[in-house]
């Protein structure tokens, strides 16, 4: 490819990066999903700039050259591993059948923002609450504990929107809020599955988002939970790719800590 194309692409991949990052960042969204992007985008329109340079010393000598060549090929394998990684969660994707008897709905937290449920956690009460209304006897139990200068925890923002939302849910609901990852939600939710005489082989619905889904019920067979059905509620499409990406390190990130 000639040196021309390679920096306009360099150049207009970077500038999209770093806009995305500063809008999502405008709007109080900060995660390794939006930072990274940021960070390569930065990376790239120094490259552009330093472009005459860095062939300088590219060509200075064949160690240098090898060195160049294994940087890029490093970054496009790590690159080509998040592009498989995306397709693995879209391929799991799926909300298993409505009708299969369900004894608890264990809807997973994900923020909140004045007080109100982000846009990823309504996307979750809403898909929980369109699946309530098939298994009205079951147990709902809101996850999520009182983040950073927060007056409510995850799990009374999720309780409050549903009864303003959706009055027509009856659905008993039970409230755990003091966990702050996704491993104590299910850790957590044991105590109140047992108060209600509900077995961890019993089956147990998990609410999450699409590319939370799958480590979601990793997590939770790891711990016991034996009879798992998952609901994966859509992820806004504004912050979709980078809050896939941040799941790529998440998913990593639990593999080394033997959270399934």
């Amino acid at each position: 490819m000639p040196d021309f194309y390679k920096r306009l692409i360099s150049t207009l991949t970077g500038l999209l990066l770093i806009a995305d990052s500063m809008w999502l960042l405008a709007h109080d969204k900060i995660h390794l999903g939006i930072l990274l992007p940021m960070l390569i985008g930065i990376i790239l329109i120094l490259y552009t700039l330093f472009f005459p340079y860095i062939q300088q010393w590219q060509q200075k000598s064949k160690f240098c050259n090898n060195l160049y060549k294994m940087m890029w090929a490093g970054f496009w394998a790590w690159l080509a591993s998040v592009i498989i990684f995306f397709g693995f969660i879209a391929s799991n994707i799926n909300n298993e059948n409505n009708q299969r008897t369900t004894k608890a709905i264990l809807v997973l937290g994900s923020g909140i923002e004045n007080d109100q449920p982000s846009p990823t956690l309504q996307k979750r009460l809403d898909a929980a609450a369109e699946y309530a209304q098939h298994h009205p006897d079951a147990l709902i139990i809101m996850t999520g504990g009182l983040g950073f200068q927060e007056k409510f925890t995850e799990a009374e923002v999720m309780w409050n929107y549903i009864k303003t939302n959706y009055p027509e849910i009856y659905n008993p609901i039970a409230l755990e809020a003091q966990s702050t990852s996704t491993e104590l939600n299910l850790r957590n939710s044991k105590t109140i599955l047992k108060q209600h005489q509900i077995q961890l082989s019993d089956p147990i619905t998990i609410v999450t988002s699409d590319f939370h889904s799958i480590r979601a019920r990793a997590i939770a067979q790891h711990q016991g939970y034996s009879n798992v059905i998952n609901i994966s509620a859509e992820t806004p499409l504004y912050i979709r790719y980078n809050a896939w990406l941040r799941e790529y390190f998440a998913f990593l990130s639990g593999w080394l800590l033997n959270e399934y």
